[in-house]
């Protein structure tokens, strides 16, 4: 059987870090991956759905893991959440976010290309 770690990371607008993210990991074995955004105008709005989808949330950042905390304390136990410490100074697919994100993601998962 085909185990996936199902892998959830959380930006503001999922316009650049998380959509990145998602773009560079969903290309790894053994893992299923989305992202999403916590602000109203998010490009995909974080639901309820996506938590509770999740093995593993990675925000970029702390004010993104108190805004998970706050919405959806109830869906988060048994859940690894993570903040990667990543501030929105990078455009999509930006090469130094695509390193610093293999570097930080790399401390909690075991990725293989």
């Amino acid at each position: 059987m085909d185990i996936r770690v199902k892998v959830l990371f959380v930006c503001s607008h999922n316009k650049w870090r998380s959509l990145t993210a998602e773009k560079i990991f969903s290309g790894y074995e053994g893992f299923e991956v989305r992202s999403a955004g916590t602000e109203d105008a998010a490009r995909i709005k974080l639901t309820s759905g996506h938590v509770g989808w999740a093995d593993v949330i990675f925000a970029m950042e702390k004010k993104h893991i108190r805004r998970i905390n706050d919405k959806f304390r109830d869906l988060l136990l048994g859940k690894q959440l993570i903040c990667l410490d990543i501030p929105d100074d990078y455009r999509f697919m930006d090469e130094e976010l695509i390193e610093i994100l293999k570097g930080r993601v790399a401390e909690y998962l075991d990725i293989t290309e």
